[in-house]
């Protein structure tokens, strides 16, 4: 046990809930989980909370898309979140929302308090509107060209080319990700949590440089945020804390009489979803909130991806210390996963992993938690994922050294000596003695997140264990005349060192550990019990197969990319071939690459399908197409087609189509029912034109 007990209040990111987790997610909960199982291991406190971020525009228009209410679309993603963390081992003791009673309660205390404090101002900005959609236009719902490094496409909050914070209306020819319509400006009041203020600047200047708080690479970058140009230009700005109706999140409470409502903007409560997760497991477990939260003692510890460093650095150390609240003691920022060498993951290059694929192949979910701590660090660096390396040190390592220990020795001992344990010799003692005076360092090692270093030193302790049998031969002992004491004695020693080593291991592989504390017939590992012996007389059980070798069949299946559908049976067209033109004739007719950017229903109509096509030419192009029979939207989104793209345009019903999309079908919809969109080969490009 430690001399001194610690409490810990330890997070994760909280995942947008419009969708499953991803391989991002699974990392960053198995790096925060071996943290957390450590800390216990040691004997410290430690509660471990997580929660869906629940609001916001994406989740209100996916509900209004599929008919149901935005409570119900995050019911029904926070449904399937089980499989996921149960399938690798990861243990929160609580998963809640940020919708839940207790973070409307806190976010709207917090928000009372900063306001006493004098950090909460109101002013009438200027705000993008969509014309189409009759409504203020959500930051990610605005796209167009960073004004810092002009990279294309980017959302109106941030660039993740370049990782510039700006307002949306700073976006360079900025479009609607939801109807593809050039937004008009149009002014509302809004309200900003002052981070430009004095004290807000000196708190965040001294606290984000204490010791301990922040990786120095996460800091350096800090200070880039805080810089001013010679011109005065930069540095912290206001944050725009509320958004307009229509809006799914927490209303902004004592407004002025008469006002519109106004609601926070997600990233003001998702954030607080940390505390309000940990209030409502407190309330299940008894322990009394407020007290807990203001003890002195409590660590609070989060675990981040890069992506939103700004937000949890800057605006949420803040809001805690100027609404009388503890701030962090850390911020563990980590890289992205990536794939070979650097690749970023993608699903149809076969290049992805898919979290649930993995399990449902079989694969073993301590093999890839052993892999990325193998890999993982206390720098804020991306992992990735070789599929070659992962066998090799899954087979080799794992297995090879680890597992090997146990399955050389304990066959002889429960053969030979029904399981009992004999008096370790001195060179037997001299290698425990090695091993037991190995566990703090290696403790401490992953107490820093320094998990690589930590694996690299399991292993060479591993080394030196199979170098001992390697030296005694116990297969060989088994042979010859008058060597039982000495064969039960050296399969004695493997097993107290594998004993050790599991016990280094526990934190990142807890279900095998719990599978060879049930071999051993011993009591739970930790780090204290680790350093004695089980000692001569103590009794194993049979030994049973503890873990399999990774069949690289499986790791193709897992990269696999989807199938392609079956082609059909090819039969005539049902039309004839159209009379000859000329090349004149076909260079008037100007095709080009476009990629559907969005799709949605058209109301009032079950043919048709509107398309938002970007087509390389610094705007959305509005193309309605009457393929709604074959195609659900969803399915069109981020897709590459051929459009005629100098067609005249076409005042609809609906709207106007500024456009074709070429499709194929059947003249004889009986003989073959069906429209099919065409799609281009991998490589072509928005704007391409089709010679």
């Amino acid at each position: 046990m430690p001399s001194q007990n610690r409490r810990f209040f330890v997070t994760t990111a909280l995942p947008y809930a419009n969708g499953n987790f991803h391989i991002g997610h699974i990392m960053e909960y198995i790096q925060a989980d071996i943290w957390v199982r450590l800390r216990r291991l040691q004997g410290h406190e430690v509660h471990f909370v997580g929660a869906d971020d629940a609001h916001g525009a994406p989740i209100m228009i996916a509900a209004e898309k599929a008919g149901i209410t935005p409570q119900e679309f995050v019911a029904n993603i926070a449904a399937g979140r089980a499989q996921y963390l149960d399938g690798f081992n990861v243990r929160f003791d609580n998963w809640s929302s940020t919708d839940s009673p207790e973070n409307h309660e806190l976010a709207q205390q917090i928000y009372r308090d900063l306001k006493a404090n004098g950090l909460i101002s109101s002013k009438t900005i200027e705000q993008f509107f969509d014309p189409e959609k009759s409504m203020f236009l959500p930051d990610r719902f605005i796209k167009g060209e960073c004004p810092k490094c002009g990279a294309k496409d980017q959302y109106g909050d941030s660039c993740e080319s370049c990782g510039a914070v700006y307002a949306p209306t700073e976006l360079k020819n900025p479009y609607s990700a939801l109807s593809g319509a050039t937004p008009v400006l149009r002014t509302s009041e809004h309200y900003f949590f002052k981070l430009s203020d004095p004290r807000c600047i000196e708190f965040l200047e001294n606290w984000t440089s204490e010791s301990g708080r922040l990786q120095p690479e996460v800091l350096n970058k800090i200070k880039e945020w805080f810089a001013k140009d010679e011109e005065g230009n930069g540095g912290l700005g206001d944050w725009d804390i509320s958004r307009d109706a229509p809006y799914f999140g927490i209303e902004i409470p004592d407004l002025p009489e008469g006002s519109p409502r106004k609601y926070f903007y997600v990233w003001l409560d998702a954030p607080i979803g940390y505390l309000a997760s940990l209030k409502n497991y407190l309330g299940k477990i008894g322990v009394d909130y407020e007290r807990y939260i203001a003890d002195p003692a409590v660590e609070q510890v989060h675990f981040i991806g890069k992506d939103i460093t700004y937000f949890h650095t800057l605006f949420w150390p803040a809001m805690l210390h100027f609404s009388g609240r503890k701030t962090p003691s850390q911020v563990n920022v980590h890289g992205f996963i990536t794939v070979n060498g650097g690749e970023k993951m993608s699903k149809s290059r076969g290049t992805g992993i898919d979290p649930l694929k993995y399990l449902k192949l079989g694969m073993n979910p301590e093999w890839l938690r052993y892999y990325l701590a193998a890999k993982l660090n206390s720098r804020n660096e991306d992992v990735d994922f070789n599929p070659d390396d992962f066998a090799a040190r899954v087979n080799s390592d794992l297995v090879g050294k680890y597992i090997n220990i146990a399955s050389r020795a304990a066959g002889f001992l429960s053969k030979r000596f029904g399981g009992q344990l004999a008096a370790v010799s001195p060179d037997g003692e001299t290698l425990l003695d090695h091993l037991q005076t190995a566990v703090g360092s290696i403790v401490e090692l992953y107490a820093e997140r320094e998990y690589g270093k930590a694996i690299r030193e399991v292993m060479a302790l591993a080394d030196r264990v199979n170098e001992y049998v390697d030296a005694n031969k116990p297969w060989e002992l088994a042979k010859k005349e008058g060597m039982e004491a000495r064969l039960q004695d050296v399969c004695s020693t493997c097993v107290e060192a594998f004993r050790v080593l599991t016990a280094l291991l526990k934190p990142v592989l807890p279900a095998l550990a719990a599978n060879v504390e049930a071999f051993l017939q011993c009591a739970p590992l930790d780090f204290d019990n680790a350093t004695r012996v089980l000692g001569a007389g103590h009794v194993i059980g049979s030994y049973q197969h503890l873990m399999q070798r990774v069949d690289i069949k499986l790791l193709e299946a897992l990269f696999e990319p989807p199938a392609a559908p079956e082609p059909e049976k090819l039969i005539p067209g049902g039309e004839e071939i159209a009379p000859i033109i000329s090349i004149d004739d076909f260079s008037k007719i100007d095709l080009r690459i476009a990629r559907i950017e969005n799709c949605e229903p058209v109301e009032g109509s079950t043919k048709l399908l509107r398309l938002t096509l970007d087509v390389g030419e610094g705007r959305m192009r509005n193309v309605f197409s009457g393929i709604a029979s074959m195609y659900q939207p969803e399915d069109l989104i981020g897709k590459l087609t051929v459009m005629v793209a100098n067609l005249a345009p076409r005042k609809m019903k609906f709207g106007v189509s500024e456009g074709m999309v070429l499709a194929a079908s059947h003249a004889d919809e009986k003989a073959q029912p069906g429209i099919h969109v065409l799609q281009p080969w991998p490589g072509a490009q928005p704007g391409m034109r089709i010679h």
